[in-house]
């Protein structure tokens, strides 16, 4: 069905030249912003062992001015790529818009990512130098031995680090240099500006390419569905390599001229503590940290006045805090959220909200026909590549031409059911995908490494329910010939060990159960449907179970 709110449009919509947002680029928003806020505070940084820093919107920009020359100076230039591996500071921020001020593209990835993972990362897109921090930095240095330089931050996300060596790297104050005379790159609004890594249903992971464009459009929609008012103060603890945190918070936040107050990461323990007292009036949540704060008390007092959710307001956190949650869909493709609910106005509880004028929504049926009110159905969208929808896959043109179809819409891989009220409500990932807290992983990325262990000839890798994270990923795997209860566990511990050498952590399997045969559909399809199914019972299979990876 195609949402009652869709506007009609060309069946392809190209990117208009002259008014592609008014010829403003990333550079344009932070000059505006620390022109007409210049000692409003933009980032209050809250580490968790020393104490809060206010940085006022004049104070960023001269500090991105001074990193960026300093990253000129070092050869950086208009359209090189700059691997940015760090964890949520105002470093991250600073470099992030150094890059835009040079014309360069951030890469920004996953800090939990492997050293091979992080090898992929560097010779893919391409990058010439790195920024990142002491925890990180031998994994960084020996990933990208193809890399110029490595620059590395004095802090682990505001704690003392480990080692205060940093062996031939160059220390990040020393890109710091005196900006007079540095004159920022006027870049078009669709030149590249960043690249993020996001799974996918293929063996790797792909880099979702944004324009200056995107993230122009990106703030100004994203402050005006998250209702970010001048004087909002928003907390952030989701990471920044992240869309969510890098651009619903973030960028929307600089749009609107508001402040964040940035924490390294969540923790339930601190969370009240720094939200109360920095007068926090709203901020983003996820199931996961959700469920943390509701086994903690909740302060008799508080300033927040709505949260993002991606739920309309739950019935739960009505009556437990008071306030209202804004419902929402968007991922890293889609830049902006196409679904949103509008608090003080109608919506179905726990859905999405209704399709953005500013998309086009399809939910369609299995066989490509319009699913019907209250049906589950495969999400659809339709926007401007390099605009409201991302700009391309990077170095992948077979993997962007397959993510639309012949008239334009692009395919989420997101299962929703829409309403006769023009609500729409999540229902999962389709495919073969999973959600493990905040972090989207492709069974098959897994699969590929599993698959490499010696003695395995077949593998399968599916969800498990998990209390905390929603879904864990779990690994049956055929291995003739390996039938004794010594030799299943050795493979299995085997198994897990190359894939925590391989993997981010979150993407290591929990379990590992080495089977007889792994059940098929037609045509020799592995049946995941029923190895989910007996997961979700609690069923074990027929073989000796494996270790629990805790």
């Amino acid at each position: 069905m195609t949402a009652t709110t869709a506007a009609g449009s060309p069946a392809r919509r190209k990117v208009p030249r002259l008014n592609c947002s008014n010829q403003r680029n990333v550079s344009w928003l932070l000059r505006w912003r620390a022109e007409s806020r210049a000692d409003h505070p933009f980032i209050v940084w809250a580490p968790f062992d020393s104490p809060s820093r206010s940085i006022s919107y004049a104070e960023f920009y001269a500090s991105v001015l001074s990193l960026a020359a300093g990253l000129r100076a070092r050869g950086v230039e208009q359209g090189d790529f700059v691997l940015l591996h760090m964890d949520n500071c105002p470093e991250f921020l600073q470099a992030w818009h150094a890059c835009s001020q040079l014309g360069a593209v951030v890469v920004t990835t996953n800090t939990r990512s492997s050293g091979e993972e992080l090898a992929y990362f560097i010779d893919h897109c391409g990058a010439r130098v790195a920024l990142t921090q002491p925890s990180y930095l031998q994994r960084v240095a020996a990933a990208g031995e193809q890399l110029a330089w490595v620059a590395c931050i004095e802090h682990d996300a505001g704690a003392e680090p480990a080692s205060t060596d940093i062996g031939g790297a160059l220390a990040f104050a020393e890109l710091v240099i005196d900006a007079r005379g540095f004159q920022p790159v006027d870049s078009d609004p669709l030149a590249c500006n960043s690249v993020q890594y996001t799974s996918g249903t293929t063996s790797r992971p792909k880099g979702v390419l944004w324009t200056h464009a995107n993230a122009i459009f990106a703030a100004r929609s994203n402050a005006q569905v998250c209702m970010i008012r001048p004087a909002d103060i928003g907390h952030v603890f989701l990471p920044l390599y992240h869309t969510n945190a890098l651009c619903y918070s973030h960028l929307a936040t600089l749009w609107a001229g508001a402040t964040i107050v940035l924490q390294p990461r969540f923790s339930a323990s601190r969370y009240w503590d720094c939200v109360v007292g920095h007068r926090c009036t709203w901020g983003i949540q996820i199931p996961f940290a959700l469920k943390a704060l509701m086994s903690r008390p909740i302060p008799p007092q508080h300033y927040v006045e709505r949260w993002g959710l991606g739920a309309h307001s739950p019935d739960i956190i009505r009556q437990l805090l008071g306030i209202p949650c804004i419902g929402w869909f968007g991922m890293t493709e889609t830049v902006a959220l196409p679904i949103y609910s509008t608090l003080g106005m109608p919506d179905r509880e726990m859905s999405m909200g209704l399709p953005s004028p500013e998309y086009e929504v399809q939910v369609r049926a299995a066989d490509g026909s319009d699913a019907a009110f209250g049906e589950s159905g495969r999400l659809w969208l339709r926007g401007i590549p390099g605009l409201s929808l991302f700009h391309s896959y990077l170095h992948n043109p077979e993997a962007t031409s397959k993510a639309f179809d012949a008239e334009g819409w692009f395919d989420t891989g997101d299962m929703v059911t829409a309403t006769a009220d023009g609500c729409i409500t999540f229902n999962g990932r389709s495919g073969d995908m999973l959600r493990v807290g905040a972090e989207n992983v492709a069974e098959s990325e897994i699969e590929r490494v599993v698959a490499t262990v010696p003695g395995v000839l077949e593998v399968a890798v599916v969800g498990r329910p998990d209390d905390m994270l929603d879904e864990v990923p779990v690994a049956f795997v055929e291995a003739p010939g390996t039938t004794e209860t010594t030799a299943v566990a050795e493979l299995a511990a085997q198994i897990i060990k190359h894939c925590k050498d391989q993997l981010a952590d979150f993407k290591v399997p929990r379990e590992v159960f080495v089977v007889d045969q792994i059940p098929r559909v037609t045509l020799g399809k592995l049946d995941k449907k029923l190895l989910r199914q007996r997961l979700r019972d609690g069923a074990r299979t027929q073989n000796k179970e494996s270790p629990h990876v805790s």
